[in-house]
């Protein structure tokens, strides 16, 4: 089969960057792509933008690389679009509670079609033609609770739910949508799946419980549901509940806990650092007492001693002070906005959502962080006596190193050409 990749080209904010570049589960989304659908690909081409395509008379999956699926999802596509044997595009309902919670608001990518919305993902049996018709994959929601809000807090909402898909497809149009990818359609869902087989499936009940016993450790610790790598260091009181993956070369320290997260590779926690839901990248360091619960942090990052994270997304390379809080949610139940797939601001659809910052970035210690605020890549933000505060939208020209004599020390690489430009004046 062949595979033909279009490009997204806008950039998602704060990263600077394209989305096929960011991290989803500790991986490069286009190499994501490619691994779930090796299995159906025997060779790909990408076409730019503007591009003609020349014909082809073969088995062909065309889509756009700010797409995000699982293999649960594209399998389904794919077993479907084959049986069809017509040229077909991927379709939601527009009533799909998993697309119109999560994946419709902040979006740019979806056509509307009556009371369906298409998406970039096509399979022709004879090459690109056209005349598709629209396939509907059912996420198949759960709607799991995950926070319980005080009556008092309360905005008539009750508990707050996600609608958690058990197969997932959603285009990464703004950095909220990266928090979803993580963490509801990939956190959640993990979790959501091995209870739905824990019920269902007698066989691999009993084989959970065999293992714990034999390991003589409760269920959620058993090896079955934790899976380490190589070369690491483990303090055994360390309390480690799966579904959990953790990397190579890692290092966890006492007084850790850890519940239902990706560790990646050489990532260092030390001492009662406490991880929830979240996805560490490569290399990551986390001193003591660092807390993140629903949070990304990408490769090659840093959160300092006494910080607490969380529902964040955190770019490659960035440094987080000590003491630094990202708040989450509102103190008056005012809806939340954030950057859409245009770069404006509009209503996220989420009661509850922490900041997002991007690659390359220093923060000072003993930050505040209001909800949906983003910094942008390359910017560093020093705490001083009149500014602890971050109650809106950081962009690069608003970075303190520009009035640092230092200033040529902080190495910007996702606005080489802006630096460029201002040397050349």
């Amino acid at each position: 089969m062949l595979k033909i990749i279009l490009h997204a080209h806008n950039q998602i904010l704060p990263f600077c960057e394209t989305a096929r570049e960011l991290r989803i589960q500790n991986t490069p989304l286009w190499l994501h792509q490619r691994n779930l659908l090796a299995p159906y690909v025997t060779r790909e081409m990408e076409l730019k933008q503007g591009e003609r395509l020349q014909p082809v008379r073969e088995p062909t999956i065309v889509y756009r690389d700010n797409l995000f699926f699982d293999e649960y999802y594209i399998n389904t596509f794919m077993e479907e679009a084959v049986r069809r044997n017509r040229p077909v595009r991927a379709a939601f309902r527009a009533d799909d509670p998993a697309f119109r919670e999560h994946a419709l608001p902040l979006s740019t990518s979806y056509t509307p079609a009556g009371s369906l919305y298409l998406a970039d993902l096509w399979y022709y049996p004879n090459g690109p033609m056209a005349g598709v018709e629209p396939l509907i994959i059912d996420m198949q929601a759960r709607e799991i609770g995950y926070y319980h809000v005080p009556t008092y807090m309360a905005d008539q909402s009750g508990d707050l739910v996600f609608q958690v898909p058990l197969r997932a497809m959603l285009a990464i149009d703004s950095w909220v949508h990266v928090f979803i990818a993580d963490m509801v359609f990939s956190q959640f869902a993990r979790g959501a799946r091995f209870e739905k087989r824990l019920k269902e499936d007698v066989g691999f009940k009993v084989k959970i419980l065999a293992k714990a016993v034999y390991e003589g450790r409760q269920v959620l610790e058993c090896s079955e549901l934790v899976k380490v790598g190589k070369g690491c260091i483990i303090d055994p009181s360390a309390v480690i509940h799966g579904p959990t993956i953790i990397g190579d070369n890692v290092t966890i320290n006492a007084g850790t806990v850890i519940e239902n997260c990706v560790i990646g590779n050489n990532v260092n926690i030390s001492q009662d650092v406490q991880l929830m839901l979240s996805v560490i990248g490569d290399g990551a360091f986390l001193p003591f007492r660092t807390a993140m619960f629903m949070t990304t942090l990408m490769e090659n990052s840093m959160v300092a001693q006494n910080t607490c994270l969380q529902m964040c997304v955190i770019g490659r390379n960035t440094f987080i002070g000590a003491g630094s809080t990202f708040t989450d949610y509102n103190l008056i139940p005012a809806p939340i906005r954030a950057r859409d797939g245009n770069g404006k601001l509009s209503i996220s659809n989420r009661p509850v959502i922490g900041g997002c910052v991007g690659h390359n970035c220093r923060i000072g210690s003993g930050m505040i962080i209001y909800p949906a605020r983003t910094i942008e890549s390359d910017v560093v933000l020093a705490a001083t006596g009149d500014r602890r505060v971050i109650d809106h939208d950081v962009t690069f020209d608003q970075s303190d190193h520009h009035h640092l004599r230092q200033a040529h020390l902080h190495q910007t690489p996702y606005h080489r050409n802006l630096k460029a430009e201002v040397e050349s004046w």
